[in-house]
């Protein structure tokens, strides 16, 4: 199966290239991100809407194995559709996620509301990825395009990302899916840390939207903070080629390796 995931009815068949850094057999968190992404989306609403805001519990590490989909409405309106979408394997809840959906209208703002603009180069001026990071399962299906710092460089770091694998087989890739498959890597973009010495694994991801973006290159220009107490915070904007357009913000699980 080239797709991530397989998907019939309620059952996620699972990849072997949905896996991540840390174990083979585990899952990068940007592929059951961007499976819950997918299933929200596809729960119908009353009048058209767009996503504006999902968040992301990581439960425990999610397995490549089968998963089960539950999507349930929390909250169904004319101006707005609060949804949750449940990932288990083998009967237990992995992923637990909300998304937020607004009606979508076309409203005639003053045009110096204009988002701000792209203040990094754009991707076809970047650099690839290093081999040692590109080789992992789930990144292997993706174009990176360093701009500023690195990944796992230590310090800030701004990196265009594209999703070229096809995340559920037989459906497009959304434009919010690739805005959190780029999201997901706030912590790689912008580590403070030693990646040989420290894990700072996230807990969670909340991504919130402006707008829809646009185009298959997603920006993730992102900072990390952490605290001594073993936690810590990576947040970045997200960007397209007409400016910036979200936010992203994880919750870091600090540990000494």
């Amino acid at each position: 199966m080239y797709a991530i995931y397989r998907v019939d009815g309620k059952r996620a068949e699972t990849s072997p290239n949905a896996a991540g850094p840390w174990d083979s057999s585990m899952q990068h968190g940007a592929a059951p991100a961007a499976l819950v992404t997918w299933a929200a989306e596809a729960i119908p609403t009353s009048v058209p809407m767009q996503m504006v805001r999902l968040t992301i519990d990581l439960m425990r590490p999610v397995p490549v194995t089968t998963l089960t989909i539950e999507s349930e409405v929390l909250r169904e309106g004319r101006k707005i559709q609060l949804c949750a979408i449940r990932l288990l394997a083998d009967n237990a809840v992995v992923v637990r996620a909300t998304a937020l959906k607004v009606r979508a209208d076309s409203l005639p703002l003053p045009s110096e509301l204009a988002g701000a603009p792209i203040d990094v180069p754009p991707p076809d001026q970047g650099q690839p990825l290093q081999p040692r990071f590109s080789r992992t399962p789930f990144v292997t299906g993706l174009s990176v395009s360093v701009v500023r710092g690195g990944f796992l460089r230590r310090g800030p770091g701004a990196i265009w990302y594209r999703i070229d694998r096809p995340i559920v087989e037989g459906a497009a890739i959304s434009q919010m899916m690739r805005a959190v498959v780029a999201a997901d890597f706030c912590n790689g973009t912008s580590s403070v840390l030693d990646f040989d010495e420290w894990t700072f694994l996230n807990a969670d991801l909340t991504v919130s939207l402006a707008r829809p973006p646009v185009g298959d290159w997603i920006l993730l220009d992102a900072e990390t903070w952490i605290g001594s107490d073993g936690a810590g915070i990576a947040a970045g904007r997200l960007g397209d080629i007409n400016g910036y357009f979200g936010r992203a913000v994880q919750s870091l699980v600090i540990e000494k390796r």
